[in-house]
């Protein structure tokens, strides 16, 4: 059938942009995460970046008192120092006065650190934070195809673990790397004008020290990166556990699921200490590295005080000022080491950014207005996630107000056609059309808000009883609330709750019975008021009485509302006004539950017998509990 779309919205499906080039190294990958969000922090990046310019000027001018202090004491000792010149009579004087000096700018030096570690650390919180935002939005943005493969433990730890450990390239380790090497660059300088024959130490130290870290810092990543990894799939698989508890207490499966459980977690610290050693590794050769440029310019140094070339003090202030340019490079080899780690972390993420969002909202779109209900597919094509066909040019109009059920084998699509309700997937050809809307041509928030969904396994949240109902529409009022619940059949069991509608529910709301969880979902969608409601096995799992409450509320959600019903409960199918028969991505049949089941040759008769013959069990279809899940997922 071809159709008019309204406002003439033929839209197309969105060709895929070619992805972008992006930078392969960790580090950067990591950088091009946190670069965007450092911009809305300039002023609190200056100042920590002013700060840190004052502490290395307080570094250089350090050694200044310490040298005055030795040259004045040894001429007051009647040494013959050649280089000393100037240095005044009053000795007690003198050294009271530059200990003070020294004293102001050892305070002048705390002060510009605290005050840069506060600016960057507040600095790396605040990115690090509007990061994760942004990479929880988009992992709520993903399909249902990533969701439905991708590891929830692997995910969160990407979320939690992997994002604290970044924080560490732009607080605790990234900006204070610029003051180190900012250090070592102006030292560099003095120490070259104070003596060029012994700057070449500082000099060969510091290249020596990059060529060690250039070789390490690749393996420390490679291992930092194995041990987040593992981490990620420990956390996956003691979240798998946890979650089917019941299942492994059941089936005395607990020390199976501990022996897994313990050789992932000992491949993950393999490659933790691997990574650590490594890091040690360069941690303690730029400590013998700095040790033996110190015992150069020692003997060194004092060959040349002893020629009178340089004063004791001058020594003094060149090993001082070794020591100052050193510390940065001891800093940068214990940096390098958290670096590497938190670039291992950084590629995770910025791995998990990379996944494509595959529905996206157009620009500009369409608004909905005044929807009846009346849902059209017109010649609707799509493959499975195999890449077998599902759909072929499948036609179909549902009034608005008429229930309908889907019936056929597993595989058939069933689920993830009404997901095409919600744009949780979209097809490959064709249309979906809601009163004329292509589903592709409007906002998919706008979209969602028209049509209430109940699945087979009712998705509760640890929180009140009465914000689990308001999920349906955030603005309902506590009145609005309980009277959904009241039609939901659910309001008598709420109340005999502890806190009634106040009352908190535990995780999935696993501290109500089967049958309360279902009513309570049902509440929710009532309050919502959408035209359209999908069901998706909505009965399937609970026992007979449970099932004819819920049935019963079931009847008032879908009063007067178009509705598409997945369900393998034979007393529910014969109260709809159609059935469907889907089977090789067509509908092969179509006709009103007395008709198709007074025929004994069709489809669903047959179905029917089976199941009260009992040959036919009454569960889920392999094709998933959601929409657009499981193996009929199209590509």
């Amino acid at each position: 059938m071809s159709l008019l779309r309204r406002n003439g919205a033929a839209q197309k499906a969105p060709a895929r942009k070619k992805p972008k080039k992006r930078p392969t190294s960790p580090v950067r990958r990591t950088l091009a995460l946190i670069t965007p969000y450092l911009g809305e922090h300039k002023g609190m990046i200056a100042l920590g970046l002013l700060a840190l310019a004052g502490d290395v000027a307080f570094r250089i001018l350090e050694p200044w008192p310490v040298k005055i202090a030795i040259d004045t004491v040894t001429v007051a000792l009647g040494a013959d120092v050649a280089q000393a010149t100037g240095v005044p009579q009053d000795v007690t004087t003198t050294l009271v006065m530059w200990a003070l000096i020294l004293a102001a700018i050892v305070g002048g030096r705390a002060l510009c650190n605290y005050i840069s570690t506060i600016a960057f650390a507040k600095t790396g919180v605040r990115v690090v934070t509007r990061l994760r935002t942004r990479v929880f939005d988009h992992i709520q943005s993903l399909s249902l195809r990533y969701h439905s493969t991708s590891s929830i433990g692997d995910t969160s730890q990407r979320l939690v673990g992997d994002m604290g450990r970044l924080q560490e390239v732009a607080v605790t380790a990234g900006l204070p790397l610029v003051g180190n090497l900012l250090t070592v660059v102006v030292l560099f300088i003095v120490v070259m004008v104070l003596n060029p024959m012994l700057s070449l130490v500082v000099l060969a130290t510091a290249g020596i020290y990059f060529l060690i870290s250039k070789l390490a810092t690749p393996k420390i990543t490679k291992a930092s990166r194995a041990t987040r990894k593992g981490e990620g799939q420990l956390v996956g698989d003691a979240a798998e556990a946890l979650a089917a508890i019941r299942v492994v207490q059941a089936y005395g499966l607990e020390d199976t699921v501990a022996s897994s459980f313990a050789a992932g977690n000992a491949k993950a610290l393999k490659a933790n200490i691997k990574a650590r050693k490594l890091a040690a590794r360069l941690e303690r050769s730029t400590d013998v590295l700095v040790g033996l440029s110190t015992a150069v310019v020692l003997g060194f140094g004092g060959l040349q005080v002893m020629r009178g070339a340089m004063t004791p003090g001058d020594m003094v202030l060149f090993l001082m000022y070794l020591k100052t340019a050193m510390k940065p490079l001891r800093d940068m080899a214990k940096y390098t080491g958290r670096i590497a780690r938190a670039a291992a972390s950084g590629e995770r993420i910025a791995d998990l950014m990379d996944e494509e969002v595959e529905i996206t909202d157009p620009d500009p779109a369409v608004p909905m207005r005044h929807v009846q209900g009346d849902v059209v597919f017109d010649r609707i094509s799509a493959r499975d996630g195999h890449g077998r066909p599902l759909f072929r040019e499948l036609d179909l109009m549902i009034p608005a107000g008429q229930r309908v059920g889907l019936l056929g084998p597993s595989g058939a699509g069933k689920s993830t056609l009404a997901g095409y309700l919600l744009r949780l997937a979209d097809t490959d050809q064709g249309a979906v059309l809601i009163d004329g809307y292509d589903t592709r041509a409007v906002l998919k928030e706008d979209l969602r808000n028209h049509v209430s969904i109940l699945l087979q396994e009712s998705v509760l949240f640890a929180t009140s009883v009465r914000e689990n109902i308001r999920y349906g529409r955030l603005d309902a009022t506590d009145e609005e609330v309980e009277a959904a619940a009241r039609r939901a059949g659910a309001h008598e069991f709420i109340m005999e709750l502890p806190d009634g509608y106040d009352s908190a529910l535990g995780a999935r709301g696993d501290t109500l019975s089967g049958g309360q969880r279902q009513r309570i979902a049902i509440a929710r969608a009532l309050v919502r008021n959408a035209p359209i409601v999908i069901l998706d096995e909505p009965t399937t799992g609970l026992d007979p009485a449970s099932r004819a409450m819920v049935e019963e509320s079931l009847w008032e959600l879908t009063r007067g509302r178009t509705t598409v019903a997945i369900t393998h409960d034979l007393s529910m199918i014969r109260e709809l006004d159609r059935i469907l028969w889907l089977e090789r991505g067509q509908i092969v049949e179509d006709g009103s539950p007395a008709q198709l089941l007074a025929n004994p040759d069709s489809r669903v008769a047959q179905w029917a017998t089976a199941q009260i013959q009992g040959r036919v069990q009454p569960t889920a279809p392999d094709d998933g509990p959601s929409p657009s899940a499981g193996e009929d997922t199209p590509a």
